[in-house]
């Protein structure tokens, strides 16, 4: 399972989200990778007013806040 979080510098809603995602994973055995969007045109184009979002096998599966429950059923899966 491929997990990214796309985040960009500055966001508050990515910090709280990368804690989410360290404790979740972690339960779980997973890593995840951190994809800062800033650096990627066309990421900001696409997902600049959504971050942070989290993309599960290349799939958009959650944005603004990343709720550890429905991460939890998703890793689950």
């Amino acid at each position: 399972m491929k997990l990214e979080l796309y985040t960009k510098p500055g966001c508050h809603l990515c910090e709280a989200a990368r804690a989410t995602m360290d404790e979740v994973t972690a339960e779980f055995g997973l890593a995840w990778v951190d994809v800062d969007i800033s650096v990627d045109a066309d990421l900001m184009d696409r997902f600049a007013e959504e971050i942070p979002v989290l993309m599960v096998d290349g799939v958009q599966r959650d944005f603004w806040h990343i709720d550890p429950e429905r991460l939890r059923r998703i890793l689950a899966g």
